[in-house]
């Protein structure tokens, strides 16, 4: 049996990860809804995937705040759950609870975690690492929540800059609190 992969990555309508300026985290849009939702994307075990950049950033998230001040107990879960973090420049042990370092090409790394491994595999951001996973075919499904803003002068990490093209098969969507929507597509490499 092989592991399904999903690349998890929010964005503004324009297609950035972030923004600079006066922004805050998901653009000051989040709801209950949303919060809800997330927390139960990660009721299921899964093992996370991460690039030693997104590592770096979430590592520094939670050494600046307590996990109360995070306040969003979706990221506690997910950074509860097994994680692989590729890289060539990151060491174990890792200030990651579940976590372990692999080196070596990220589309050989997941290649092997999607034959070897019991549960499914979900990366969230690590834009490069994804983007090599795609033109790979090894993403078996990119999740999008659609953020209702436009950050075109402040917009920051554009999402598939230098991606191949793809087609994409929507499988599932909702809308939550009203504004943000929820997008999952299967991907496949557009002849």
């Amino acid at each position: 049996m092989t592991a399904t992969y999903t690349f998890d990555v929010f964005s503004s309508l324009d297609g950035f990860a972030a923004a600079g300026g006066d922004w805050t985290g998901y653009w000051g849009k989040q709801g209950p809804e949303l919060l809800d939702h997330r927390l139960a994307l990660f009721d299921e075990e899964q093992r996370m995937v991460f690039g030693a950049n997104t590592y770096r950033l979430f590592r520094e998230l939670f050494a600046s705040s307590s996990e109360e001040a995070v306040g969003d107990p979706w990221v506690t879960r997910m950074r509860n759950m097994p994680a692989t973090v590729i890289s060539s420049t990151l060491e174990d042990p890792l200030d990651w609870p579940n976590a372990t370092v692999v080196s070596g090409d990220a589309v050989d790394v997941v290649t092997r975690l999607k034959k070897e491994s019991d549960v499914p595999l979900r990366s969230h951001g690590s834009l490069s690492v994804n983007r090599a996973l795609l033109s790979a075919g090894l993403v078996d499904y990119v999740q999008v929540s659609l953020f209702p803003v436009i950050t075109g002068k402040t917009g920051l990490e554009p999402i598939f800059q230098g991606a191949d093209d793809f087609d994409l098969e929507l499988v599932e969507s909702r809308t939550l609190d009203g504004r943000t929507e929820e997008l999952t597509y299967r991907p496949t490499l557009h002849a």
